[in-house]
């Protein structure tokens, strides 16, 4: 088995399977830049890890991922010393490094999958929740776009009118709900989670390389043309732009207030 240390993720790869796991389960696993600096460079690496067919994405704990780290927000020390667009930039490149990846990818989703996780939810090939999965959107809620790349993915996943729902409304929404919309492709008992993915990477595995290979970059052409997921260089920009508009920052402290004080 090769492992990879990093602080806030866990990385392995076992023969033909290979593990990204989020690691800050007391947090419920915070896209922070730390976090997406490292899940870019894991991916990256994974890559280049020989007879690798299947990477299984998942977070530690009760929940895949509460999404953008809130610390995000007025904080320069959370930027790990990039500029601000830079640091706005480290989520679109991370998804880009994941798709990137020759492996099938599949995401292991329970509990809570927000935001941004759910934006690295879009990025694998394959995913199967748990039936108590919550998913939500709040970036708007938050004063931002919801950036990343995450509106050309939803859309090519969902369909347009579903995205614009989901993320201008930021109403949460239950894994039935995102089975039925397409976004799933399986929804399992939460305590049938681990076997399902384990025995769907063991099957993959059992397949040539050659032939998942081209399966996946036949259906990544295709979603390239439908989607052009490359052209969202600039999500940084309207992201940054967010984060200095007097509206937008009201209204993410409208709703960061209610979040903390729900009886207010």
């Amino acid at each position: 088995m090769t492992t990879h240390e990093y602080e806030t993720i866990e990385v392995a790869a076992d023969g033909a399977v290979g593990r990204v796991t989020l690691n800050r389960p007391e947090k419920l696993n915070p896209l922070s830049t730390t976090t997406l600096l490292e899940l870019a460079d894991a991916f990256t690496a994974l890559d280049r890890t020989d007879g690798l067919k299947v990477v299984i994405v998942s977070g530690r704990g009760r929940a895949f991922s509460a999404g953008a780290d809130l610390s995000f927000f007025g904080s320069a020390e959370a930027n790990q010393g990039l500029s601000p667009r830079a640091a706005a930039d480290a989520g679109r490149l991370m998804v880009e490094a994941l798709e990137r990846l020759g492996s099938v990818t599949i995401a292991a989703l329970r509990g809570h999958c927000v935001g941004g996780g759910l934006v690295l939810a879009a990025g694998c090939d394959l995913r199967v929740a748990a039936d108590d999965t919550r998913f939500s959107i709040p970036e708007v809620d938050l004063g931002i776009p919801l950036a990343w790349g995450g509106i050309p993915r939803l859309v090519r996943e969902i369909g347009p009118a579903m995205t614009r729902e989901l993320v201008m409304t930021c109403r949460p929404f239950g894994a039935d709900e995102a089975k039925a919309l397409g976004f799933l492709n399986r929804v399992v008992p939460a305590s049938d989670l681990d076997a399902e993915v384990e025995s769907m990477a063991s099957d993959l595995a059992e397949k040539s390389m050659l032939t998942l290979q081209a399966t996946k970059r036949h259906v990544n052409a295709v979603l390239e043309s439908m989607s052009g997921a490359v052209r969202n260089w600039n999500d940084a920009d309207s992201l940054v732009a967010a984060l200095h508009d007097d509206e937008s920052r009201a209204v993410a402290a409208r709703y960061l207030e209610r979040v903390r004080n729900p009886r207010n």
